[in-house]
């Protein structure tokens, strides 16, 4: 088919912001001898917007870049060009498909529609009777890096940054040729790294030295001229002076390859299982269609791939990804919802942290590498603040010796973060952050003394899990310079921050507090003041179902897989061991006093803390297992439950525990929530955070008589209730 044939399809797009094909004949420069190296047609793929528009591939995009190829065939088969490049405006080749457009697509049939466009566009450029060049001279994400691949030949920037196949990740499949020819290219082992381990280890990406290092691209050029020295290569390439080596390239026909290629889907399937407890369906069929295209020609892989992603783009996990990565973390994170006017917010040019422990040698270090402005820890004596300092001494090292920053920043990094045994030296800070034991009068007295050192415009800020920003401000002389500014461990990696408004902060303090979450490459959600606020709430009301199982007689092994099905980063168990058991305890407790029954407080775990027990499991052999001195302190009840019993439970514990929250006040919206828990507690971008999910089983009309987000919003407006 023509691209012109989908007129139909690109009819349902007329706001489509479209990625423009400019074409320019360039006379590339004489190689292999020969006088000149003849004319080359260059497309460069430009949306006319700046560097935070990015470039996307919608169906109006596709039919102006298929009508594009297929003049220059002509061209081609009239002897006019020598070869067809691809290139991007300034930091993009291409985004992607436009993930707004595909998710929108309700009949089963557009989307398959939009699948074979791709496919029909990317072989005119896989054909066009003269070789074809990708200029990667910026981000290639999917569809976007599927345009280097179809082409015969690549080079790469070493100033591109964000090269990936994410689709395992988005909810679909490399389906526009990627997941047939990059295993053949770069080898199956390569490819499953490519397309299934990186996607699904935080959306990971390459940059262009590992996408060169890795054979996706055959030549690497500085970014100052990368064009010019692309385009010189090329020329080199047509004259037949530089024939392009691919040492990693296999041919699946070979036996030996098929057995690699065999083995390294069976690794990607362990590896999705550890990953996603196989409760997403994309990466396991982007290793279907792997597996399956091994004995296949391209043309009936494409076949596949389109009835592949027709399928996967109808799926309740695909619309809840893209409500999750597209509307939340790519928009509402930007424009916080509640936050005040950016304009009131106050400079910081110094900040001071009260602690030196790990927790505040991990906020002094990151105030100083992002904001890059004097930070001071204290602490009772001179050892704990040596201590502190030499923490972050010895992790800017750390980051040194893994090459992440260069000697000159090191060097400055360190030189920012000092120490001292006296609180006198926050007079001049603008922020002061405590970071000291979990007790509220404990924390009371630090601000209390705080007050008589600071100036009037100095904020003041806790980074408390679970206590009242209220109550610490109560006996301040000004209670409103007090903000809660709760970070997740660890720091340098959790991309939340928990603002927390107590009843008398002021619009500034709030406002000063979402610029530095800016500036610390956080993104800030305000939460009322509430404990626990949003993500310890949730997750402490689903240990506390799952844990209370486990005490009525449940197995443990039971309880502790019954989650399964929602693909949570760990079992319940496992975030138990690592959170803790004492932290967890004592959250567990202050909820109970603060909610009562719904938090019920286990008497095993005590039991489990006084006896110094650091979590119920151990392995042995390989075999996880309670140990019998474990088991021997605990006591259980005679009321076990399956492991649909806890699920089912616990779905309706926690539709019962947002429904609350937001009858509170406690966020503005359920965005919120489901932005906390994506960001905060790593909770799965396919299940659209934590409430289209419990939408999805039917806990939220169960508990609450209707739904947390409307039909349509991260699932297909037709829905049902599956229990």
């Amino acid at each position: 088919m023509s691209a012109t044939d989908y007129r139909e399809l690109a009819a349902l797009f007329p706001d489509e912001t479209i990625t423009h094909s400019y074409v320019q004949d360039i006379e590339l420069p004489a190689a292999g001898g020969k006088p000149g190296g003849g004319t080359f047609a260059l497309i460069t793929l430009d949306n006319g917007l700046d560097h935070t528009k990015p470039t996307t591939l919608g169906p109006n995009t596709l039919i102006e870049l298929g009508q594009a190829l297929e003049a220059l065939r002509d061209r081609a088969a009239r002897g006019e060009i020598v070869g067809v490049g691809v290139t991007g405006k300034p930091h993009y080749l291409v985004a992607g498909a436009d993930l707004s457009a595909v998710k929108s697509l309700e009949q089963r049939e557009h989307g398959l529609w939009m699948a074979q466009l791709g496919h029909d566009v990317y072989s005119t450029l896989a054909n066009l009777g003269v070789p074809s060049f990708a200029f990667i001279n910026g981000a290639a994400l999917g569809g976007g890096l599927e345009v280097a691949l179809q082409s015969t030949y690549r080079t790469v920037s070493t100033g591109a940054g964000a090269l990936a196949l994410p689709e395992a990740f988005i909810g679909l499949v490399p389906g526009w040729g990627g997941v047939y020819i990059l295993p053949r290219l770069i080898g199956p082992e390569n490819a499953v790294k490519v397309m299934i381990e990186n996607p699904l280890s935080n959306n990971r990406t390459l940059t262009g030295q590992q996408a060169f290092g890795l054979g996706i691209a055959d030549a690497l050029f500085e970014p100052a001229d990368f064009v010019e020295q692309s385009l010189a290569w090329a020329a080199r390439v047509i004259s037949g002076d530089v024939v392009p080596e691919r040492p990693d390239a296999v041919d699946p026909a070979d036996p030996a390859t098929a057995g690699r290629w065999d083995a390294a889907v069976a690794a990607g399937r362990h590896l999705v299982e550890a990953k996603t407890s196989n409760a997403a369906p994309a990466p396991g069929k982007v290793l279907d269609v792997m597996a399956a295209n091994r004995t296949m020609t391209q043309a009936e892989s494409a076949a596949l791939e389109c009835e592949t992603l027709a399928d996967l783009m109808q799926t309740d996990e695909f619309r809840s990804t893209v409500y999750a990565f597209l509307d939340l973390v790519q928009k509402r994170s930007k424009r916080p919802a509640g936050a005040p006017d950016r304009k009131l917010a106050r400079p910081v040019t110094k900040v001071g942290v009260v602690g030196a422990g790990l927790m505040a040698g991990q906020l002094a270090l990151l105030f100083a590498r992002q904001l890059k402005v004097p930070v001071v820890l204290t602490d009772i004596d001179q050892a704990r603040v040596d201590k502190g300092v030499g923490y972050v001494h010895a992790e800017v090292d750390k980051l040194l010796a893994k090459k992440r920053i260069s000697q000159d920043a090191a060097n400055r990094t360190k030189a920012l973060v000092t120490g001292s045994v006296s609180k006198a030296a926050f007079a001049d800070a603008d922020f002061v952050i405590e970071a000291v034991f979990e007790e509220l009068n404990v924390k009371k007295q630090v601000f209390a003394e705080l007050e008589g050192i600071v100036s009037d415009e100095c904020i003041l800020a806790t980074n408390t899990s679970s206590l009242s920003v209220t109550a610490m401000a109560a006996d301040l002389q000004h209670p409103e310079r007090l903000v809660g500014f709760h970070f997740f461990n660890p720091v340098a990696v959790m991309p939340l921050l928990e603002i927390v408004r107590a009843p008398r902060t002021d619009d500034a303090v709030l406002a000063t507090a979402f610029e530095l979450a800016k500036g610390l490459r956080k993104t800030g959600v305000l939460v009322k003041d509430a404990a626990a606020f949003v993500v310890n709430r949730i997750l402490l009301r689903l240990m506390g179902e799952v844990t209370a199982a486990l005490d009525e007689g449940t197995p443990a092994d039971t309880a502790d897989t019954a989650l399964r099905p929602m693909g949570l980063p760990m079992s319940p168990f496992t975030l138990l061991a690592m959170v803790g058991l004492p932290v967890a305890h004592h959250g567990q407790e202050s909820l109970n006093t603060a909610f009562g029954s719904r938090f019920p407080v286990s008497s095993n775990l005590q039991k489990l803390i006084d006896s110094g027990v650091k979590g119920l499991w151990e392995d042995v052999d390989g075999t996880r297992r309670i140990p019998d001195s474990t088991l021997a302190l605990m006591s259980f009840g005679t009321q076990p439950s399956t492991a649909e019993q806890v699920l089912r439970r616990t779905q309706d514990a926690l539709a019962e525990e947002i429904g609350l929250m937001l009858a509170e006040g406690v966020v503005a919206g359920p965005e919120d929530i489901d932005l906390c828990m994506i960001l905060g507690a790593g909770w799965p971008m396919f299940l659209g955070g934590i409430t289209p999910y419990l939408d999805r089983v039917g806990a939220s009309e169960r508990v609450n008589g209707k739904r947390f987000l409307p039909a349509g919003v991260a699932s297909s407006v037709a829905v049902g209730a599956d229990a």
